[in-house]
């Protein structure tokens, strides 16, 4: 990786294995390819001279804190996911502060879009069950369904993320996505099956381990720093995903 990097000014650290509610079971596998690849990154950065360094870190740093979440609160992981992610930005702040580099950690909203994984039990829970209502099936919903969520279209997190390379902000934490609706799971199931047309008649399981009830945070700082807003409604981020799904074909997958 170290080679990768060379005359880069700017490095852009999004990759990890993002499953937060599969970390409970496989700790080991989720800690070392989001923790310690950082270090990883991180340390190529270094050896490259890179100048600015940008981290995605996760909602899940804030654990089951009262929401919304606030940059200035103290992060509380609940699950092994939470936690590498936090531990990811320790690494981060210590070791850009300690060689001069300069850093952002970004902390999207829940991700929604075209082009989205959407055949993994794991994560994106909007592709999920997309990919399973255009086949005809119902999804899965742990617990009652009334967990609540912020889901930000693609593009509204990507354009933040790029000016945090130019807009001369520097050792910040920034909160990314809507803040204006909060979404339960079973209103996105209802949404989903009313742009796909067919009943929503989802299959209950119990409560995901360690699952965090209400997590939506407040954009206020990201607005402030960044001029953030929303540019792309709920609704049309979901008819988004139908459409690519539609348009790639449909996957099947097990839980």
């Amino acid at each position: 990786m170290t080679h990768q990097m060379k005359e880069m000014d700017i490095v852009y650290h999004c990759a990890c294995t993002a499953y937060e509610g599969l970390s409970v079971f496989s700790p080991s596998l989720i800690t070392r390819n989001t923790s310690g690849i950082t270090a990883t990154v991180l340390s190529a950065a270094i050896q490259n001279g890179v100048k600015r360094f940008i981290y995605c870190s996760s909602m899940a740093r804030y654990g089951k804190q009262k929401a919304p979440f606030y940059e200035t609160m103290v992060p509380m992981p609940v699950d092994p996911y939470g936690i590498a992610k936090v531990a990811g930005e320790q690494l981060v702040k210590a070791l850009c502060e300690e060689h001069g580099m300069e850093y952002v950690i970004a902390v999207p909203h829940n991700i929604i879009g075209s082009r989205q994984k959407y055949d993994d039990p794991y994560r994106n829970v909007a592709s999920i069950m997309a990919n399973l209502m255009l086949q005809g099936r119902q999804p899965i919903i742990y617990g009652d369904g009334n967990q609540k969520r912020c889901f930000s279209f693609i593009q509204d997190v990507v354009d933040p993320l790029a000016l945090m390379a130019t807009a001369g902000i520097s050792g910040e934490t920034i909160n990314v996505g809507p803040d204006e609706e909060f979404v339960t799971i079973n209103e996105l199931g209802r949404e989903l099956a009313s742009i796909v047309g067919i009943d929503f008649v989802p299959m209950r399981l119990p409560d995901r381990p360690l699952e965090v009830k209400t997590a939506v945070c407040s954009s206020d700082k990201a607005r402030r720093l960044l001029g953030y807003s929303t540019k792309t409604s709920f609704h049309d981020g979901l008819v988004s995903i139908v459409e690519w799904i539609r348009t790639s074909g449909t996957k099947k997958f097990a839980y």
